[in-house]
């Protein structure tokens, strides 16, 4: 098949595992970005003279990590002047928004050759923070970079207030939500999350970068216990992604024209076949129509489908990302896929297990889809990305082969976006539990119980619930969803007291 001068290819991969460095040690987000991008260049084939050839280098955005200019610190690190520099918003969506934005520059002829990098060093930055030590990581780079992707905090004033101020506090109201929807009990949903997840951890077990490469059973993963203990319910610690890792991935993109000029073998290349990207028209969490669906992650896997011009049932491999269970349902739940479809849901091993925690976790999964794409003649992958609270959406669809000719159609993928719904100020009377968690302590006790309620005239509210630990373990123990009760205003926020 003769393909396009300027057809976007992926023609090297690297990783970088930092897990045994003293904070003495440590290496800097440059330097574990640096180690992967030259092992790309080596897996390409063709060595560091593809760094004179960068038009375009792209880092994304690095927790913990303010310079001024972060492309130019690495373009400069690799001996690399590039005429664009990019970096991401914060974001697990940002590798794969990265990833399009620069695979289209190359197919419009503007770059021929592009690195995308990230890094996750929170384990450094957390031990550096206990330790009151100072990084010393660099922060200057010259210029003003392109900046990709939308950034914004992702919970409101009031849902701070209430305690939604991190992931591990807010998904748990979407597991819980999907569990009532799809009918299921406790015990049930409990087994099902267990065999999701088990599996996903178990292809971490067989991934040489994997930060915790162990297979768990479904009792194990599921079960609290000293190691596992619960954070928020429904999830214990094993069913969370974990931040503190150091990990770095790099991956090189050129056009064909450039792939041949540079005498890459015919076996490298994976092909960009195309892209998708939404965000959720009710940005904040407690805004969203309904906790148990999520059109931007169904819009933006569609439109990459079908910018690639090709089905759901086309793709030979999966990677959703995964921070939490309910990331991977609500995938599945979207494009009606089932949990145990047989093309499996992950390639890398998924966030709670792999690692590339923050925003760099979809570009080890890119690492890992081309390593697989590469074994399986003329099968194509799908790879996702999720920002926030199931915020923002990205998919990069892949294939080892060249797409059909007549070149790729940027799809608009329609929806009718739903009003946001808004927050009660002050909510009095009658109501019932539309979706909650319950927040433990670190001596695994319940400690606060987090509410999104409906009252009898529809108006939505956050609330808390008493302090009273039989309450919060009966809501851990029976399904607390359309529980009824009463919402009352006490010292200037809402508490929930059911009947």
């Amino acid at each position: 098949m003769v393909e396009d001068e300027n057809a976007p290819l992926l023609i090297g991969e690297g990783q970088c595992l930092q897990r045994e460095a003293s904070l003495d040690e440590a290496l800097d987000p440059v330097e574990t970005m640096v180690i992967a991008s030259r092992q790309a260049a080596e897996e390409a084939g063709i060595g560091e003279r593809i760094f004179s050839r960068l038009d375009a280098v792209g880092v994304v955005d690095v927790p913990g990590w303010r310079p001024r200019n972060a492309p130019r610190l690495l373009a400069e690190a690799l001996g690399a002047k590039p005429r664009l520099e990019a970096v991401t918003a914060l974001g697990g969506e940002a590798s794969l928004a990265l990833l399009n934005h620069l695979a289209r520059e190359i197919r419009a002829g503007r770059v021929r050759a592009a690195l995308v990098a990230g890094s996750n060093n929170f384990r450094t930055f957390r031990r550096a923070q206990q330790a009151k030590r100072p990084l010393g990581w660099p922060d200057g780079g010259d210029g003003e970079p392109t900046r990709i992707g939308v950034d914004r905090a992702g919970s409101s004033g009031i849902e701070q207030r209430y305690g939604l101020i991190l992931p591990p506090f807010v998904y748990p109201l979407f597991e819980n939500a999907l569990r009532a929807q799809r009918g299921l009990d406790l015990a049930t949903h409990r087994a099902c999350m267990g065999t999701l997840m088990s599996r996903i951890s178990r292809v971490a077990a067989s991934n040489p970068h994997a930060w915790f490469p162990v297979a768990r059973s479904p009792e194990e993963l599921t079960t609290p216990g000293p190691e596992n203990r619960m954070i928020c319910f429904p999830y214990p610690k094993y069913l969370n992604a974990v931040l503190e890792t150091d990990q770095a991935a790099a991956v090189l993109l050129v056009s064909a024209a450039e792939a041949r000029a540079l005498g890459v073998p015919s076996s490298r290349p994976v092909h960009w076949w195309g892209g998708g990207a939404a965000v959720e028209a009710a940005w904040y969490p407690t805004e969203r129509p309904s906790f148990s669906a999520c059109e931007a992650l169904r819009a933006s896997a569609l439109g990459a489908l079908g910018e690639a011009g090709v089905s759901l049932g086309e793709i030979g491999a999966f990677d959703f990302y995964s921070c939490f269970p309910v990331a991977v349902e609500m995938a599945c739940e979207m494009l009606d896929l089932a949990e145990d479809d047989p093309r499996g849901l992950t390639v890398a091993g998924g966030l709670p297990y792999f690692g590339g925690p923050g925003n760099n976790y979809s570009l080890h999964a890119v690492v890992s889809m081309c390593d697989r794409l590469r074994r399986a003649p003329g099968a194509k992958g799908l790879v996702t990305g999720n920002g926030w609270y199931l915020t923002k959406h990205t998919a990069t669809v892949l294939g080892s082969a060249p797409r059909a000719s007549g070149g790729p159609q940027i799809v608009s993928v329609p929806s009718e976006p739903a009003a946001a719904v808004p927050l009660v100020d002050a909510a009095s009377g009658p109501a019932r539990i539309e979706t909650y968690t319950v927040v433990f302590g670190r001596d695994g006790t319940p400690e606060k119980g987090i509410v999104v309620g409906r009252l009898e005239s529809g108006g939505r509210f956050l609330a808390h619930t008493p302090d009273d630990r039989a309450l919060l373990e009966g809501l851990c123990q029976r399904e607390g969803v359309g529980v009824r009760g009463n919402v009352a205003v006490e010292d200037d926020r809402h508490i929930f007291r059911p009947s």
